[in-house]
């Protein structure tokens, strides 16, 4: 090859890499080996365009510090699935990044609800703290949404999709809450879930005891009540239901005094439970334990006075396993875990209009506790000291048309109340519910146990009672974890432990020993024939 053929090859070699380059802009591909594509867009977040009327634009706004995103590679990847929305678009979602360094940029994030943040930072060994910005706002027309605060992968096309569907249809995400215990407050005891819900778009509304339930609201989140809903508050629900209202009851069948010495006792229902149950789901008046049991840590005074503090392994504070879970139901098909908190158990009590489907059981190796509720955690509980009840139901669901609970007779009157309640509907329309025999599992107990895959299994039951069947496939596809405990069993956990100390001491040693002799007598063997009598010098 002369001089002149090489120059030429070279510039045509440079030629077709910048266009490559350039093309690269507009065809490109991305390659995701992750089990669930969780770093690919799903089909429901690629179509979005198709909703996007011709000639409008969405834009999608990225408050990021240009110090945060030197300092992690979290920015750079919530970047690339942004550029990603853009790309499937066909031009009508545009994607602005802008580092809100300047005083006018931080007001204006600020002001359409992007939180600043504190995090510590180490530059020339001083130690000091920087405000930094990571948000997102979606804008369509002269409507707009925020995502306050991202800094995770996890549930972020849910995240942004839920909203961007939002804005295109003009509607908001509506999520009816009725905290039906006295005794709890929905801004003390369910802070982890408000926020859960906020951050998947959903807007809160409290409802009090006795109030109206407009049928057109998604869903109704009912939190307890037993002891305390009248007869005029379930008339409410029930004639939500009755209109087609989509409602999640968390119940239990004993209440334990979590901020009295745990003393436990039978709930002296006024109507609720038993309204549940005409719908199809019986919450049972005994305790449920579990071998999976959550670990409690707590103080106990010495007798000297000294104050101990002890971790026991607490039965009746269990998880849930994936293998113990309908895998075939929207709510629970990509299970990420579930912690229940002093749980009843249920029975399946469905009329003939109505399709029940279990949810969530506990190991077979489970076991109630009825009239005598021992809750101390110093007390030692050993299956064979107690009725093994096997498998139980802690959650299902129920789809169909609900025989109303008042149906046939007189509607309940309040006293002091000049208000008539509505007449229940010629026909019912169809709805669905949701029951788990556990009111503690929504509430701010999960902390001690780091369960905040109890909030994702929350907002996806609420997903599925708003038929958002779409979303609580993206919502499944977010990357996490997996559980290191998963094997309960102890038969099955020493056989999986001996498996493994098997394969990793003996046989993968003894294999490689193995491999090197075989290729040493190869080796000697190949030689021995270099030096055969045909081959002397």
């Amino acid at each position: 090859m002369t001089r002149t053929q090489a120059k030429v090859l070279c510039a045509l070699s440079l030629t077709i890499l910048a266009l490559c380059f350039l093309l690269s802009r507009r065809i490109w591909f991305r390659l995701d080996l992750t089990r669930d594509r969780s770093h690919t867009l799903s089909a429901v977040s690629r179509n979005l365009r198709n909703e996007i009327p011709s000639g409008e634009e969405l834009r999608i706004t990225y408050y990021i510090s240009g110090r945060l995103a030197s300092m992690y590679p979290m920015p750079a990847e919530i970047e690339d699935i942004l550029r990603e929305y853009a790309s499937w678009s066909g031009g009508s979602i545009r994607v602005n990044l802008r580092d809100p360094t300047g005083a006018d940029t931080a007001a204006e994030a600020e002001r359409l609800g992007v939180l600043p943040q504190q995090i510590a930072t180490v530059e020339q060994d001083q130690a000091g703290v920087a405000t930094v910005y990571t948000g997102i706002v979606i804008e369509y027309l002269d409507r707009y949404d925020t995502l306050p605060v991202v800094f995770s992968l996890n549930t972020l096309e849910y995240d942004i999709t839920s909203r961007i569907r939002a804005l295109l249809r003009g509607s908001e995400r509506q999520i009816g809450v009725l905290v039906g215990d006295a005794y709890r407050s929905w801004d003390t005891h369910y802070q982890p879930l408000a926020s859960a819900l906020s951050q998947a778009g959903y807007r809160v509304r409290l409802f009090g005891a006795g109030e109206e339930i407009p049928s057109s609201l998604p869903a109704l989140l009912v939190l307890g009540g037993a002891e305390d809903l009248d007869e005029w508050s379930l008339y409410r629900i029930d004639h939500y239901i009755q209109n087609g209202g989509k409602v999640f009851f968390a119940l239990e069948g004993v209440f334990v005094d979590s901020e009295g010495g745990l003393e436990a006792r039978v709930i002296e229902d006024r109507g609720l439970l038993a309204m549940v149950s005409f719908y199809g789901a019986t919450v049972q008046p005994e305790l449920a334990l579990d071998r999976n049991a959550r670990t409690l840590q707590y103080q106990l005074q010495a007798p000297n006075g000294s104050l101990q503090f002890r971790t026991v392994l607490y039965p009746h504070w269990f998880g849930i396993l994936a293998e113990n879970t309908n895998a075939a139901h929207p709510v629970t098909a990509d299970f990420s875990g579930l912690d229940l908190y002093w749980p009843s158990h249920l029975a399946l009590t469905p009329p003939q209009s109505v399709e029940a489907e279990i949810l969530v059981t506990g190991t077979p190796e489970g076991w109630a506790l009825s009239g005598d509720f021992a809750t101390n955690p110093e007390t030692a509980y050993r299956m064979e000291e107690t009725e093994n009840r096997g498998q139980m139901i802690f959650a299902l669901s129920l789809s169909g048309t609900f025989p109303s609970w008042f149906s046939g007779v007189a509607k309940p009157e309040r006293e002091g109340s000049s208000g008539e309640l509505p007449d229940l509907p010629a026909a019912a329309l169809p709805s669905r519910i949701i029951v788990v025999s556990d009111t503690d599992m929504a509430g701010d107990l999960l902390n001690y146990t780091l369960a905040d895959y109890n909030l994702d299994f929350l907002v996806k039951a609420l997903d599925w009672l708003g038929n958002d069947d779409e979303l609580i496939a993206i919502r499944g596809r977010s990357g996490r974890i997996g559980r290191l405990d998963g094997i309960v069993d102890p038969v099955r956990k020493r056989a999986a432990m001996s498996f493994a100390q098997g394969l990793n001491v003996v046989f993968l040693p003894l294999a490689l020993i193995g491999a090197g002799i075989l290729f040493a007598w190869k080796r000697g063997k190949k030689a021995g024939r270099g030096r055969g009598p045909g081959n002397a010098v």
